[in-house]
């Protein structure tokens, strides 16, 4: 979900309850939910589709990129002169970047990157990412193991 900025969520109990069944079992039925948060399955279908609609939260599969076909993952920092926002552009357009974040700091941007090995990360550095205008250098954070991920913000 993209940054806001410090746009405030308007999350009670009882939706903070339902965000929490769902992080945990996203195939969980909204009968199960109704019954773990003290509501009707369709008092929990109402909210779920509000927070939807809101851009609270996404329902989604995550899949391992390693199980999948892709062998390697990156962090990318950018450094950028000129126009921030038309680098973004062409960043959110390749398929291999899945994450685009305007930073404050030693880089402009942050990237990540999935791909299939090590050549294609090579070519996707190359002929991609640093020939983009306004581009003036990168680096390159390789993912030699992914110690933790996890999805649960805004229940804790």
């Amino acid at each position: 979900m993209p940054g806001t900025g410090g746009r405030e969520s308007a999350l009670d109990d009882t939706s903070r309850a339902i965000v929490a069944q769902l992080q945990a079992d996203g195939r969980k039925s909204y009968a199960a939910i109704g019954k773990a948060v003290g509501l009707s399955e369709a008092a929990v279908r109402q909210r779920v589709q509000r927070l939807l609609d809101n851009d609270v939260m996404q329902i989604v599969a995550v899949t391992d990129p390693l199980t999948v076909g892709f062998h390697r993952q990156a962090m990318v920092g950018l450094k950028v002169s000129g126009d921030v926002e038309k680098v973004v552009e062409k960043l959110v357009a390749v398929d291999e970047i899945d994450y685009v974040v305007v930073t404050a700091g030693s880089f402009d941007l942050i990237v990540e990157i999935v791909v299939s090995d090590d050549e294609h990360l090579l070519r996707l550095l190359n002929h991609t990412i640093r020939a983009i205008d306004g581009v003036t250098s990168t680096e390159t954070f390789v993912y030699l193991r992914l110690a933790k991920q996890t999805y649960s913000w805004g229940i804790r």
